[in-house]
C-alpha cells in the first residue's frame, strides 16, 4: 500500500511478513497518516478468488461444506482460487467444475468486490453461470465432505433469512445478481 500522504492516503513506511503458509501471509506495516502520526496495520494477503452463481430452473446450485474457522457446515455459492488459471473467468470455470461438476456454456461477469477490506488484501470476481451441463465433480482433498444441491430461488432466500446461507461473499454476489437482473429489466 505504498503511497504518499497527499489527499488523505496513508503512507507505508515499512513492512515485514510475520507469518506465511502456502495459502496466505500476514504482514505488519508501519504507516504514516496524512497528519504525520504513525501507526501499524496488520494485513492478511491472500490471492483473489472467483465466486460462481450457477443458475437454472429459477434457482441455484449451492455447495455446503464444513468451515473450520467458524466451526460449522455452511451453504454458499461455489468459490475459490485456482493457481495458474487463465484469469478470473478461467478460475470461475475451474471452481464450478471442481466443486459441482457443472460446466457453463456462458459465464457473465457481474462484478469484482473487496473481501473484508479492513484486514484482508483480497478481491473476488463474481460470475453468473448459465447453460449448465452436469458432469462429475473433481474436488480437492479439503472438499471431500462437500455436498451440492439445487435450490429454488424462494428457498435460497428463505435460507438466507434463516441463517443457513451466512457466507458474506455469497450474499454480496447475490446482490450483484439482483442488480444485474434489475438492469436487464430496465434496459
Amino acid at each position: 500500500m505504498a503511497g504518499d500522504s497527499a489527499g488523505g492516503i496513508v503512507r507505508q513506511v515499512s513492512t515485514k511478513v510475520v507469518y506465511a503458509n502456502p495459502w496466505l501471509s500476514v504482514r505488519e506495516d508501519a504507516i504514516e497518516r496524512p497528519d504525520g502520526s504513525r501507526g501499524i496495520y496488520g494485513v492478511v494477503d491472500k490471492p483473489d478468488f472467483a465466486l460462481v452463481i450457477p443458475a437454472e430452473r429459477d434457482g441455484f446450485h449451492l455447495v455446503q461444506e464444513y468451515r473450520y474457522p467458524v466451526g460449522r457446515r455452511t451453504w454458499g455459492f461455489p468459490q475459490g482460487t485456482v493457481a495458474g488459471a487463465a484469469g478470473p473467468e478461467g478460475m470461475a470455470a475451474t471452481e464450478l467444475a471442481e466443486e459441482t461438476g457443472l460446466r457453463a456454456r456462458e459465464l457473465v461477469r457481474l462484478g469484482t468486490l473487496d473481501n473484508a477490506q479492513g484486514t484482508l488484501a483480497q478481491r473476488f470476481h463474481v460470475f453468473l453461470a448459465t447453460g449448465l451441463t452436469p458432469g462429475p465433480p473433481d474436488r480437492e482433498a479439503g472438499e471431500q465432505d462437500m455436498i451440492q444441491r439445487h435450490v429454488p430461488r424462494a428457498e435460497f432466500e428463505a435460507m438466507v433469512r434463516g441463517g443457513e446461507v451466512a457466507d458474506a461473499c455469497s450474499l454480496a454476489g447475490y446482490a450483484l445478481l439482483l442488480l444485474h437482473e434489475a438492469a436487464g429489466r430496465a434496459g
